[in-house]
This record gives structure tokens, sequence and C-alpha cells, in this order.
């Protein structure tokens, strides 16, 4: 959670403010209509939602490239509210994530279909144009293959994806603090668009009228950097698009608590493998038997169910959740999110782990049969990159406080160093490999690797 609280910060009141074109999603409606006011109308409830004032006309700046001006001189609102309201939430949209992909929920988890009645009225588009520039200037822009022509082309699919993003963790639009605007247009919608990309070039590959399987992408990126929360937007984006998504995690595949108890005392003093986390402590035939049943979700009518861990059971040790709560999952899936921690890291000399921490000499053996149960599955990557491993700790620090000051049970401080200092020695020893030549198998032509800062939004590489 404390990777949403940029996501939660007040916004301040803004000028202009946007919202998106006239398209196919959002339709227009004459019986709405009058000279000054938009509506939003939800057709699952039936009723208006909100009422906004459009402003008149400001002519497009000449400086603007001709194609830029053509494409951002739609019939796009710059509005106000009539009357303020807070950019987000402090309640806990994550909980049932259900409610927000796959079915409309209620107003305020994400919508139905919208549809807004747009005057007939040329109105200003100064404020499209100040988003396309601040579109332009994210640091994945050129990562993800894109120039501000195409930028300007996809002008509307940017609008309606980030419009969707809003809603999902319920921020208001039309009043995003700039911590929200970087984490949705300079993160989320470029890392969707050039999945976007990745899964076209998959299916490419494939004749018509074959079968074909989903693409799997990895996702590595260390604890609390914001990951699941990354591939919980990709998700709903998705299912948004007609993709058929499922999200998996490395979590899903650790040891039953029995096991895990075995691989305790097998181990005894080593505290890298006194809990669940490290290389040793995954059910490794039961997540080639996952990974391989998702592949093969290739048709209508076949159906699966995820596994899930239960992190809070045994005093939270953990254990796999009871099967009878697994959610269940219908091909033909176009995609599958894979996401961990250590997805990507690979063995490296022994010389070197004994230097990093003579326990993590064991991992490193472990670490030569995941290859094959988990990397070799994966199609296309994303690599989230910190600049220092401590960030782990500071992420993990903010979140126990977080909930202990919301009354929540949480670790001490002491605690908080504890745990992090398990993982700490893989980072040290695995991520300098992964940063220089990308996980084991993987092609840097489909390997996208995101630098982030200490507040998780990604920046220009080193």
């Amino acid at each position: 959670m404390a990777a949403l609280d940029i996501l939660w910060q007040p916004a301040k009141p803004r000028q202009q403010l946007i919202l998106p074109s006239y398209n196919s999603a959002f339709q227009f409606n004459s019986a709405a209509i009058s000279s000054s006011t938009i509506y939003y109308y939800n057709t699952t409830s039936n009723n208006y939602l909100s009422k906004w004032r459009s402003y008149p006309l400001v002519t497009v700046p000449k400086t603007t490239p001709a194609k830029v001006k053509a494409k951002l001189c739609f019939s796009s609102q710059i509005m106000q509210p009539q009357s303020s309201s807070s950019s987000g939430t402090q309640s806990s949209w994550m909980q049932d994530n259900s409610a927000y992909c796959g079915r409309a929920p209620h107003v305020g988890q994400g919508s139905g279909p919208l549809y807004s009645a747009i005057p007939t009225t040329t109105a200003q588009v100064s404020s499209v144009k100040d988003l396309y520039e601040f579109i332009c200037e994210g640091p994945l822009i050129n990562k993800i293959g894109l120039t501000s022509e195409k930028v300007a082309e996809s002008i509307d699919k940017w609008l309606v994806y980030g419009s969707k993003l809003c809603r999902l963790f319920q921020l208001n639009e039309l009043n995003l603090t700039e911590p929200q605007r970087v984490r949705i247009y300079h993160y989320y919608v470029p890392v969707f668009l050039w999945c976007e990309e990745e899964i076209s070039h998959h299916m490419s590959a494939y004749k018509e009228g074959e079968d074909v399987p989903p693409l799997v992408i990895g996702f590595s990126a260390p604890q609390g950097c914001g990951k699941t929360t990354l591939v919980f937007a990709l998700e709903c984006l998705f299912r948004m698009t007609g993709r058929n998504a499922a999200t998996i995690s490395i979590d899903d595949f650790y040891l039953s608590a029995e096991d895990q108890a075995k691989l305790r005392e097998s181990n005894p003093g080593n505290a890298l493998l006194e809990f669940r986390g490290n290389a040793g402590s995954h059910d490794l035939q039961f997540s080639a038997e996952t990974l391989t049943a998702l592949c093969k979700l290739t048709r209508e009518g076949q159906k699966m169910k995820l596994p899930r861990y239960d992190k809070s059971a045994y005093n939270g040790r953990g254990d796999r959740a009871d099967p009878s709560t697994w959610p269940e999952i219908e091909g033909p899936l176009t995609v599958v999110l894979f996401e961990g921690w250590m997805l990507g890291f690979k063995p490296i000399p022994s010389e070197i782990v004994k230097a990093v921490d003579p326990q993590l000499e064991i991992v490193n053996k472990n670490l030569e049969a995941y290859y094959d149960v988990w990397d070799k599955f994966i199609n296309s990557w994303v690599v989230i990159k910190i600049q220092d491993p401590s960030y782990v700790y500071q992420w993990r620090l903010q979140a126990e406080i977080a909930m202990r000051n919301d009354g929540k049970p949480g670790m001490s401080d002491e605690e908080v160093m504890d745990f992090v200092s398990r993982y700490l020695p893989a980072y040290k020893a695995y991520l300098p490999t992964l940063y220089s030549e990308g996980p084991s198998g993987s092609d840097p032509k489909h390997t996208l690797m995101i630098d982030i800062d200490a507040g998780r939004n990604p920046i220009l590489g080193v």
C-alpha cells in the first residue's frame, strides 16, 4: 500500500483541466446537451454522475508542429468542476481487486461505459497540448520507440487510458497532482503501450487459425517498488481493451508450511532460508506445471485455477491458500503477467557469493534450477532498476509505519530491518548482473529496463 501513497496526495486546484476527446468510447448523447454544460452518463446505474462547465476556445499556438496541431485540434473539453473534490481517497481500493477488472463496478471503483454529451461548439485545447508536451518529456518515451509525432497520433488512447486509471485508483482526473500525473503518463501508460507492441509482435509469428499461446511478460522488480500496483493497472487496461490477461506472482509458488519447516530444519543457522523468500523456498515442480497449463489456455471453454498464497497463515510464516479460494480463469488467454522480486536472477561465481554473505552459497546453488521452471517461460521482460538496494528497507519501513498509523499491526523498525536483511544479500549479489546482462535467456529487443528513483517513479537511466 505504501507504493500507492503518491496516488493519494491531495491535488492543488488547477486553472485548466482536461477530459478525453470525443471518440468511440465517449459517445454523443444529444438528449443531455446544453451549450455550457457536460454530463457523464453511467449506463449501469442510469444516472448522470457529474456536471462540468466548459470554457471558451483558446487558439493552439502557431509554433505547434502542423502534424501535432492537426491531431490535437479535436473536440476535447477543457473544464473546471463546479465544486471542489478530492483527487484521491484514503479508502482501500485494493480490497477485492476483482471489483475493478472484468466487470462494471460501482462508481468510484472504475466505471462501466461512460457516455459524455459534448457541446457542439469548439472548445479550447491548450491543456491537451500541455498534456501532450508532458507525455513527450517522459523518460520512457524513447525507450519504448515513440516519437512526438507518434504520441500526437495516439493522443486519444493516452487520454482514454489515463482516464481509466484515474477511475481505477479513485483519482480526480481533472485535478491530478504532479506526482500522480507522472505515475500515470510517464509510467503506467507507456509500459502498457510497450506491452501492447510486444503482444502484437508475438501474435504476428502465428498463422491465422493457429492456436496462439499467451505472451508471458516477466516483471522483475525489488520488493516495495510498486510492481504489484503496476501489474494490477496493466491487467485492468488489458481487460478494457479486450485482452484476456492473467496475473501470477512468484509468491504464489512458495513451499507449503510443512515443506518450509523441512527446509528450515535442513539448513540450521542459515537466516536466509529460515523464512520464505530466497531461492530454495519455492515449489519448482508446481511452478512449471502451473506455467505450462497457463500457456495452454488458447481456446474458449478451457479453464484453470490460479494458485494463491496466504502470507498470514501460521502467524505470518505463510502457507498455500486453500484451492477452493483460488480465482478461476478461462481461455483464450492473450497475456500472462508474471511478477517477482527475484525473477531473472542467475547463479554467479561462488567466490563472489561468499564475499557478499557465506550463507548465500546454498541459495546460489538452488538458483541453478530456476531458469527451467520460471525464466524459460517468459517471452518479454520488464526489469525495474533501483539505484540503491537500501531503498527496499525505506519502502518497507514506510509501509509498516503507515499500517501502525492506521491502527493496524505492523512490524517495529527493528523487525523491518531483520526482515529486509534476509533479502539484501541476494540483491547485492544478483542485481548487478541482472542490470548489466539482463535476465537469463532474454532478448534485449524484448526487454524494457526502467530506472526508478526513491519515489518509485521512472527516471532517465544512468
